[in-house]
């Protein structure tokens, strides 16, 4: 009997020592999960190259923080991507960063999503009347400065050219036009013919040029929203023979666009340190998600209606003269891919 009663005793205690152990485990495993900050971001589309680049950097920047990130792309569809964004309100995300689709479409959910205590960030392009707490993106007035100069420096005798912008809700889109037009004003360029890439598609831009090139077939430049839009816009500069006579400018430092400058039918591209916006913008995604103070971001910008903290970056135009030291020597593309179509030494010389 006393053997039998030691017996039940003995594996009480271990029971007991079991469950206090697995309580323990629990415990801090909560513990270290309270630790984890959780960030939703919202991808508009992945239409264009970089944000591929960008999404991998977010991702792995915010990892090594300690904080895990939800990823949705919203396929240009702004009614999903509204979807998205109240799916992480419901999950109680600390932060949501946002590349919009719709600067405008926007503003409800986010503002909804700050009422529910979630930090919120527009990521590159500017959601409006969102009282975000941080929008981070590269002084795009300047892109279209260095676009313009660019036309202005290549064509120094003046003349027609293209404007073949993207999105018309992407309110980049504007403020680039506005740096544009300032360096244009006074000049000898005149811009004869405009349209959209809606959502960001290139695709159109081809047919943009041909339409533009039977009113206007003399001209001398293209302006293009991006180096996605420049590709087309230069496949159908090469089915009327005029690649390379006619100059065309770009921006976000792709492959292509890289390639077409050394080989002199494309004279530059606005670019941006993508890889640079998408750590520092994991960054501060766990600061705000930590409730640190971002005492270094001392500039703001208007949404319309607030004044909210704006971490502003700078492009660099990228030419033939400094191709190797921005893009090859920054790591952005390599120097065999860039010089895929032409040796190194036999890039077309600078004019």
């Amino acid at each position: 009997m006393g053997f039998v009663l030691a017996f039940m005793s003995l594996a009480m205690l271990l029971a007991l020592t079991g469950c206090h152990k697995t309580e323990e485990t629990s415990m801090a495993e909560t513990e270290e999960g309270e630790k984890k900050i959780q960030i939703g971001l919202s991808f508009d589309s992945f239409v264009i190259e970089r944000w591929i680049r960008e999404r991998d950097v977010f991702v792995s920047t915010a990892m090594e923080l300690g904080a895990e990130v939800n990823v949705q792309n919203a396929n240009g569809d702004v009614k999903e991507q509204i979807e998205q964004i109240e799916y992480f309100i419901q999950k109680q995300m600390d932060v949501i960063a946002v590349i919009t689709a719709d600067c405008d479409a926007l503003s409800a959910v986010m503002k909804r999503a700050k009422e529910a205590g979630i930090k919120t960030v527009s990521y590159d392009r500017l959601i409006n009347n969102a009282d975000c707490d941080l929008y981070i993106s590269f002084d795009n007035e300047e892109v279209g400065r260095l676009m313009a100069e660019s036309l202005v420096k290549n064509i120094p005798e003046g003349g027609d050219i293209f404007m073949i912008q993207g999105s018309p809700t992407d309110g980049n889109v504007d403020s680039v036009r506005r740096g544009f037009d300032e360096v244009l004003k006074g000049s000898r360029l005149n811009v004869v013919y405009e349209a959209y890439c809606d959502g960001w598609i290139a695709e159109p831009a081809f047919d943009y040029v041909k339409e533009g090139l039977e009113r206007h077939p003399d001209i001398k430049g293209v302006m293009c929203g991006n180096d996605d839009v420049a590709t087309q816009a230069f496949r159908a500069l090469s089915e009327e023979r005029m690649a390379g006579k006619v100059v065309l400018t770009g921006q976000d430092g792709d492959l292509m666009a890289c390639q077409r400058i050394v080989e002199g039918t494309q004279q530059m591209t606005a670019f941006k340190s993508v890889e640079e916006e998408a750590r520092l913008a994991a960054q501060y995604a766990v600061r705000l998600g930590r409730g640190e103070a971002l005492d270094d971001v001392t500039r703001t910008i208007h949404d319309g209606t607030y004044n909210i903290p704006y971490k502003e970056l700078t492009p660099i135009a990228v030419t033939r003269e400094n191709m190797d030291e921005v893009i090859i020597q920054g790591g952005f593309h390599a120097q065999e891919d860039v010089y895929l179509n032409v040796q190194h030494h036999e890039a077309v010389a600078p004019q």
